[in-house]
């Protein structure tokens, strides 16, 4: 097997996986979170956002950003190969990335300074007003550029020939 490959193949697994977990976060994790009264919500948020700061979060995160150019360099002599990879980065970059740097991030940043302990409950109610949705809508939007990214990527793989 060339490093090509195995460069797109690690590609392959890094989009599906933090794909995955936009998506189970769309799914699943949003509509329990949205069951629970303000003060919990918000303590749960903060408690989410803090914890997926870890190495693995930021291998996989960061490794798409960084693995998508990287293969479609790897394979721009190759077509359709070099086009797939291409919208995939760009998919990537502007709809899971950007999104996440320009809109999620700094959403989170906000609530993490939030003193929930200290705050009436109609300060409570406010923030989570201002961030539960917009959040939501945001991560969807990551959500399906991400499994644009994903059949982007499995289609560079089936068309490619470098193996």
């Amino acid at each position: 097997m060339k490093m090509t490959t195995l460069v797109l193949i690690i590609t392959a697994v890094l989009t599906a996986l933090i794909g995955g977990l936009f998506y189970a976060y769309s799914c699943s994790v949003v509509l329990g979170l949205g069951k629970l009264s303000d003060t919990e919500y918000l303590k749960a948020m903060q408690s989410i956002n803090r914890e997926i700061l870890n190495p693995v979060f930021f291998m996989s995160f960061m490794g798409t950003a960084i693995l998508l150019p990287v293969s479609t360099f790897l394979l721009r002599g190759q077509q359709p190969v070099f086009i797939f990879l291409l919208l995939a980065t760009l998919a990537y970059l502007i709809g899971v990335f950007g999104v996440t740097v320009a809109g999620n991030v700094p959403m989170n940043d906000a609530l993490d300074k939030f003193d929930i302990s200290n705050s009436t409950a109609e300060a409570i109610r406010q923030m989570r007003e201002n961030f539960e949705n917009r959040w939501n809508f945001l991560n969807n939007i990551r959500t399906v550029f991400s499994v644009i990214s994903i059949i982007f990527v499995i289609c560079a793989c089936i068309w490619n020939r470098d193996v």
